[in-house]
Order: C-alpha cells, then structure tokens, then sequence
C-alpha cells in the first residue's frame, strides 16, 4: 500500500541575491520602515491622599507677608523697648517702697529702742528795731531773736548743720532773714540760740501798714517766724542721714521796739526725711 504522506522536495531552494546597484542608489523611505510598537496604556494615578492635623491654637507660629515684614519688625522692637521700660519702672518703684519700709523700720527701732523724744524749740526774746510806721517810704527792720532747743533724749545726739535759714514775717510779708548757727546737741541738752535777722527795702502796702498800726495801738501785733535747718541724728557712733526740719513759731508781742515783751508764743515744726 502506498504512503499516503507528502514529503517536501530535497531539491535546495535559493532565493536570488538582491542586486547590488539598487542596494546602494535607491534609498529606503521613512514609509517603508517599521513603526515602533505603541506603549501600552498607563493606568490612572490615584489622587493624593489628604490628611487633617489639628495643633493647639497656641502652638501655631504665624508669620507675616513679605510686604509686612519691615513693619513687623519695628512694632517688634517697640514693644521690646515698651516692656524694658515697664521693667525699670517698676525695679524703681520697687526699690523706693523697700527704702520707704527700711526708713519706717528704722525709725520705729529707734523709738522702741532708744526711746525717741521730740524736740522742743520756743522763742524766749524778740527785739525790733527799724519799723517805722509813721512813714510810706520802704523800711528796714531788724529782729534779734533767741531761741531755745531743748533735747529730751538721753541716748541721742542732734547736729545742727549749715545752709539753714530762718526768717520772720507779717501777714506773708517778709520782713527780715538770717540763718542760725551750726552746732551739736548732746543728750539731755537745753542751749539757747541767738541770731540777728536783717531785711531791707521792704515795702509795706497801705493795708498791711494800717493792720501794724491798729495791732500795736492794742498791744498785740503778731509775727511768724519760720526756720529750716537740716539736721543729723546721733545714736552712739551712728549718724543718720541728712533730715530737714521745718519750725514755725506765732509769736505775739506787745509793741514794735527793742523792748517788746512777748504776750504769747506757739511752736510746732515738721520733719522731712530726705
């Protein structure tokens, strides 16, 4: 029985070499090469996830726009300075009220210490010279006083000190000034103190001259005599610092000449501390 199977030639086959002259004078076109497969499609990118961060509204930094920076900056400094200054202001305020209790504390010491007693002043003598009522030209009035200091204190001392005044008026006309001398007081201590008080070209108005008139012709004619003098108190080898101290004596005498004789006299006096 005969194969039914086809079987290929063995002849071999050649396919004719490609000509030469068309190899190299006719150029390929752009048509005639392959087009490079198209990429595959891309697959859709998902949307950026968004996240919510909450911060405490005291932790969040806020930053001003470039076109505000400048300002920023000054209103930045302003209030650097403004917040010194109210630091200062109040290190001082400070600061006075501890010097204000330290001064309070230690005055309070002395007394329960050392049993602090106030002075005592009067004026014991009064000589007037130069008042001449009787005409209207300006007059020149002359005051020698005496005056009494009297220091209680058995443990304290007092220095009188320098650039001290003392001058005596009539109602707020000043007639005649001078100052006082400087000393000190040892303790349980009475000294009296005399000093001439001068003034010159003192004009007295009409009214002024009429109320001396009227107040001689009935024996009272009224004075103030007013003295600052800066003082050191002394506790055993202590010395305080400088302290003012004011003295203002009504004094009444019966007539304006060397012999007047004092009806009634009055002293009080204040003390500041710097």
């Amino acid at each position: 029985m005969a194969d039914p199977r086809v079987h290929p030639a063995t002849a071999d086959f050649h396919e004719p070499p490609p000509s030469s002259t068309s190899a190299t004078t006719t150029p390929l076109s752009s048509a005639e090469h392959p087009k490079p497969p198209n990429p595959p499609p891309s697959k859709p990118v998902p949307p950026p996830a968004t996240y919510v961060v909450q911060l405490p509204r005291e932790q969040i930094l806020r930053y001003p726009p470039p076109e505000n920076a400048r300002k920023f900056q000054t209103l930045s400094r302003r209030k650097n300075r403004g917040s010194c200054c109210r630091r200062c202001c109040c290190f001082t305020l400070c600061l006075l009220v501890l010097l204000v209790i330290a001064a309070a504390v230690s005055a309070g010491v002395l007394y329960l210490v050392f049993r602090f007693k106030a002075p005592k002043y009067a004026v014991t003598n009064l000589a007037i010279k130069g008042m001449n009522l009787t005409s209207a030209s300006p007059i020149s009035p002359e005051f020698d006083i005496t005056i009494r200091a009297e220091n209680p204190n058995g443990k304290v001392g007092i220095y009188y000190l320098k650039d001290n005044s003392i001058e005596v008026f009539y109602n707020d006309v000043k007639l005649s000034e001078g100052v006082l001398p400087a000393f000190y007081q040892p303790r349980k201590n009475v000294t009296m103190l005399k000093t001439a008080l001068t003034g010159s070209g003192v004009v007295v108005g009409g009214a002024v001259e009429t109320a001396l008139r009227n107040a001689q012709n009935s024996g009272r004619v009224p004075f103030v005599v007013i003295s600052r003098v800066p003082v050191k108190i002394k506790v055993g080898s202590v010395k305080t610092w400088k302290i003012t101290v004011k003295v203002k004596c009504d004094v009444v005498v019966d007539e304006v000449n060397e012999g007047a004789r004092i009806v009634s006299k009055d002293c009080d006096y204040r003390v500041r501390l710097w």
